[in-house]
């Protein structure tokens, strides 16, 4: 895969500067730290809201596989798994709660795709790099759960079955652009579940085309929040370009880095 930053900076620069931006936010002394230490697991916060969600959680498990971090990625599931995973006998089991406490305690009993995304692409990722089948193991039973729920009466699935959308909460017939992210369903379809490969990269092509359903024509900003026919989607008066919608042209410039796949 070709590192575009080299078009603007030697790698020893380039390598510097990425050392010294982990070194801030993960860094142990660091005042601007958002990575904390809990025994033999660890935590990312939102210093925003002062929680820990399961986007920053999946986010940090990305950077930690990237950066050929295995602890710290280990560190971090633990404790997802420790403290996100929803209880059995819910609606929601074999998800994860999106919002805790730093102390652990749940701040909801729902899940929130984007995180379920993330996790499930790092798990397998991490499976290919470190050879550990376990990480393997579990990013495909999350995504029978996102794919297959509800077809038994036990909750709802985070792919919308007759679109292959992703929902921007399981239970609602919406979605949110910015979770859209083709580059992620081709592994899914590669390494995850067989039966369901012909479902993800029919997901990969109709999530490209949400890309361009869903973004304004004159400025090609999507809303932070669509339905399915792309139109903005009010919710707490977040209808706009707004929080979420920073992603989507960061997500389309990375699956045209992994795929190398035009839109339009």
């Amino acid at each position: 895969m070709e590192n575009l930053l080299l078009k603007a900076a030697p790698k020893e620069e380039i390598d510097k500067k990425l050392e010294h931006v982990f070194e801030t936010l993960f860094g142990q002394d660091s005042p601007e730290r958002i990575y904390f230490e809990e025994g033999d697991m660890t935590y990312i916060v939102d210093t925003g809201n002062d929680d820990v969600r399961t986007e920053g959680m999946s986010y940090g498990m990305m950077i930690a596989l990237q950066l050929d971090k295995p602890k710290i990625f280990s560190q971090l599931w633990k404790w997802v798994k420790t403290y996100m995973t929803v209880p059995k006998g819910h609606e929601n089991e074999g998800y994860f709660i999106w919002s805790c406490s730093p102390n652990g305690q749940a701040n909801s009993d729902g899940p929130a795709p984007d995180g379920e995304e993330y996790f499930a692409a790092a798990l397998l990722l991490a499976e290919k790099r470190w050879k550990i089948k376990e990480y393997g193991d579990e990013a495909r039973a999350l995504l029978h759960a996102m794919v297959h729920k509800g077809e038994n009466q036990d909750g709802y699935p985070m792919f919308e079955p007759e679109n292959t959308y992703i929902k921007f909460v399981a239970h609602l017939h919406m979605t949110d652009p910015s979770y859209h992210l083709p580059h992620f369903y081709q592994l899914y379809a590669k390494y995850g579940n067989p039966e369901d490969s012909a479902f993800f990269l029919r997901a990969e092509e109709e999530a490209r085309k949400f890309w361009l359903k869903s973004a304004n024509t004159k400025t090609g900003l999507t809303p932070e929040y669509a339905d399915y026919e792309g139109q903005p989607y009010d919710i707490d008066g977040h209808w706009t370009f707004y929080s979420d919608a920073y992603r989507t042209v960061a997500n389309i410039g990375l699956d045209w880095l992994w795929e190398h796949e035009e839109i339009g």
